[in-house]
């Protein structure tokens, strides 16, 4: 007799406990083979592909698209061989749940998977556990906080009766649907005209957006920008990326000589890679580097973590790392967390001047924009010279004019220091 694998959703990153399910990439009937893509899924913080555990037959969706879910629970039910075994592999256990806080109480665990081909019944959402406790993520209290809901006049449905985004936007859209004083309804949109399209936000631009206007109502920021001579890492560059390609087998860019030069920088000026936290400064010991990858319809920021610790060619493997992870949506919730300093490439598209805005709990953002050949004063003569501008967004809680000024002239000096000798290994 056939058997069945019941399929999870699994938990996509440490402090991410649901997922919702954006697309199926396959339907009932269909083949799918392990470890290959099965659906997409959202997150608070990323969109990722949950491959399937085991190879076989695809007989029933447990979870429709739009569905958020709960990590742990089943979404589908995959049928195996006739003798329950694949290429000789056991099929694959669901991943543990993690317990709930201290002071929080499970609710019951999932029920064990079943042989045969009966539908599944979906988990029921666990009870709400009365503690006096009160824990909720980031994402739900800038949920909250963004439609204006008193988090503790909202039933949580998630594990152990946490209170997840979903609760937060039912919980708003009842509070929209009571009568309301025409003074205090708000300006509606304008309805989309004929021919107009409409394009649903998917989970993480909305994330996206939420953090960018936290980002412009909470963080007072400045910018500055200054023009450094890239002649010694463009000579740099050309004397060594024919053996980069060959060795490496990917292109060695300017990016990784910028990284290295705000990490020297970083170092230099503690403070700059720091949180401000109302009440105090937390500097923080590890340099993690958050680096802006432009995706067809997003721009995610996965993180390299102790950046200061690896060489230009360790930077440029990193990059390499993550971005390619970010197209192929094989990035984890984890690698776009803890950033404390981020770098955009913005002039990769021939950008010279970008305001870009911080990430929150982060004191700046550098980007490095297009190089440019111009005429510049040399020794009294009129040259030519490779030319770049570094633009320096920076929170005015943190940093006055002159410690940026100080951490931006670092950068820009370490950056004319290279030659053509510089290591990159």
């Amino acid at each position: 007799m056939a058997k069945t694998t019941r399929v999870v959703m699994p938990q996509l990153g440490e402090s991410v406990h649901e997922g919702t399910i954006s697309r199926w990439l396959v339907k009932p009937g269909d083949k799918v083979v392990e470890f290959e893509p099965l659906l997409e899924v959202d997150t608070d913080k990323v969109s990722a592909e949950v491959p399937s555990p085991v190879s076989g037959v695809l007989r029933e969706i447990l979870a429709k698209e739009g569905q958020t879910v709960q990590a742990g629970a089943e979404i589908a039910v995959v049928e195996v061989g006739a003798d329950g075994e694949v290429a000789g592999k056991q099929p694959a256990e669901a991943p543990e749940v993690p317990s709930p806080p201290r002071g929080e109480t499970s609710g019951a665990p999932a029920p064990k998977a079943r042989e045969g081909a009966e539908p599944a019944k979906p988990p029921a959402p666990a009870p709400v556990v009365e503690s006096g406790e009160h824990r909720y993520s980031p994402a739900v209290q800038m949920q909250a906080s963004e439609l204006g809901v008193d988090l503790s006049k909202v039933q949580g449905t998630g594990i152990g009766g946490r209170v997840t985004k979903k609760d937060v936007e039912q919980f708003a859209a009842a509070a929209k649907a009571s009568p309301t004083p025409a003074a205090q309804q708000p300006t509606a949109a304008p309805a989309p005209a004929e021919g107009d399209q409409v394009v649903q936000l998917t989970r993480v631009r909305r994330l996206i957006a939420e953090n960018m206007v936290r980002s412009k109502t909470t963080i007072p920021h400045a910018w500055q920008t200054q023009e450094a001579d890239m002649s010694g890492v463009v000579a740099n560059r050309n004397a060594n990326k024919a053996a980069f390609q060959k060795q490496e087998g990917f292109s060695l860019t300017y990016l990784p000589y910028v990284m290295a030069a705000t990490l020297s920088a970083l170092r230099e000026h503690p403070e700059v890679n720091s949180t401000f936290n109302e009440t105090e400064l937390i500097i923080h010991r590890d340099i993690n580097l958050g680096i802006s990858v432009g995706l067809e319809d997003t721009l995610v920021v996965p993180v390299i973590r102790r950046a200061d610790g690896l060489s230009i060619a360790g930077l440029a493997r990193a990059v390499n790392d993550v971005a390619s992870r970010a197209r192929t949506k094989q990035l984890k919730a984890d690698d776009l967390s803890g950033g404390t300093f981020t770098v955009n490439n913005s002039g990769t598209f021939g950008t010279l001047f970008s305001y870009s805005v911080i990430n929150p709990g982060q004191a700046g953002i550098l980007t490095m924009e297009a190089i440019v050949e111009r005429p510049v004063a040399v020794s009294g003569l009129i040259g030519i010279k490779p030319m770049m501008y570094l633009c320096f967004s920076f929170d005015h809680r943190v940093l006055d004019g002159l410690k940026a000024a100080r951490f931006l002239t670092s950068c820009r000096k370490w950056l004319e220091a290279v030659t053509p000798e510089t290591p990159i290994y």
